[in-house]
């Protein structure tokens, strides 16, 4: 008995840190890879996957040396003193901020044009932010009954867009390649791969079983790699390469381009449901976390009633201005997203814990060739990498 429940967390698991990375990074994924196209991407997509379950083993390990209920914050300080406390909480901000912020410029819109209202307007924003910023405030109950409806929604979306465009694949389409290009879609897939978040509330749910939380984050991890792979295979062997990078100059997510794909408006209309459903379960779950972080920051202990109104409003009305001042800013904010944000919390943040924890400290870690000094010096040199690239393409443009 004690087996199978064990079995089932693990399963539960397994697909919390897979919703945490499946949403709206699916929308600009295939616009930065279809660039370079289909296998170009994949290749990027591969090493990408790789560097974050690297990474996600080395917070893991850093997380089970803290007592339970640790989270970022108190980690840094831990290991790295105010300093870093500081800094951890800053680039949490910044992070899910760059992120709502893409989500507002990318949901509102469809929002807007589902009830007829004009896309590019500020009621649009105003309206997106209202509804849940309503759920959000209300509470947790409210958050996940409405993220379980709307993920429920959004796989159901994605299977039907998979079946109706899969016979519109062509492989001219996929054959296309232009290698110099894969690398500029590192820091828009450093956002679709993020889920490190989860682990410290996963150590707990898991009982800090090690092997158990390995087996969550492998199979939670490879469940989006997979999914992702699938979708790019449908993007880009499916709508035409010009559109794809039209739409990505218009810095619009990929469900502009859906009619191009069969020319029905039906699949048009049901991609912009998955669109829509993406953006809105990623909005409640970072929007979730921020309410929280944001409260731990100013000690606020309950976080209900009209407190937890005020830690909604700070978390929605700053980026809901933002984006509607530049409505075409989705790519580039989940751009800086993950080559600022993902890199250093994400990247640069488990690698220095486990190197500080282990070789200063030293503390006993469990990770075998992972904790080796050579290959977390090449994985901060890769995380530098993508910080320079995503500075190189904002000065760029």
């Amino acid at each position: 008995m004690k087996s199978k429940t064990n079995i089932l967390r693990v399963i539960s698991g397994t697909f919390l840190i897979a919703g945490t990375m499946i949403g709206a990074g699916m929308l600009g994924l295939p616009l930065v890879t279809g660039v370079a196209g289909f296998f170009p991407g994949l290749l990027i997509t591969l090493i990408v996957w790789f560097f974050m379950y690297c990474t996600g083993l080395l917070f893991l390990e850093v997380t089970l040396w803290m007592p339970d209920g640790s989270n970022v914050l108190s980690i840094s300080g831990r290991f790295f003193g105010k300093g870093g406390r500081l800094l951890s909480g800053g680039m949490f901000v910044f992070l899910y901020y760059c992120l709502m912020i893409a989500y507002f410029a990318a949901g509102a819109p469809l929002l807007a044009e589902a009830l007829g209202i004009s896309p590019t307007s500020w009621g649009s924003f105003s309206l997106f932010g209202v509804v849940f910023a309503t759920i959000v405030a209300i509470g947790p109950k409210s958050i996940d009954r409405t993220n379980i409806m709307l993920s429920i929604a959004m796989i159901a979306a994605w299977f039907i867009l998979i079946g109706g465009g899969g016979d519109k694949v062509e492989l001219p389409r996929l054959t296309y390649t232009k290698w110099s290009a894969m690398i500029f879609a590192m820091p828009v897939l450093f956002s679709a791969f993020g889920f490190h978040n989860v682990i410290p509330s996963l150590c707990t749910y898991l009982k800090r079983d090690k092997r158990s939380l390995r087996i969550a984050i492998f199979w939670g991890s490879v469940i989006p790699l997979l999914v992702y792979c699938v979708w790019q295979w449908l993007i880009i062997g499916a709508i035409p390469h010009e559109v794809i990078v039209k739409t990505l100059e218009e810095g619009t997510p990929v469900t502009a381009a859906f009619q191009s794909v069969t020319g029905e408006k039906y699949f048009a209309m049901i991609g912009r449901f998955f669109a829509f459903f993406a953006i809105v379960t990623s909005t409640l779950g970072v929007s979730f976390s921020m309410v929280d972080f944001l409260g731990d920051g100013f000690r606020i202990v309950k976080r209900t009633g009209w407190k937890r109104v005020g830690l909604t409003l700070l978390t929605f009305v700053p980026p809901c201005l933002l984006a509607g001042l530049n409505p075409g800013v989705f790519t580039t904010a989940l751009g800086v997203a993950g080559g600022f944000g993902e890199a250093f919390l994400n990247g640069l943040l488990p690698i220095g814990l486990l190197w500080v924890g282990k070789y200063t400290w030293k503390l006993k870690a469990d990770l075998k060739w992972l904790e080796n000094k050579t290959v977390l010096t090449f994985l901060i040199l890769y995380a530098l990498f993508v910080v320079g690239l995503e500075a190189y393409h904002l000065i760029d443009n």
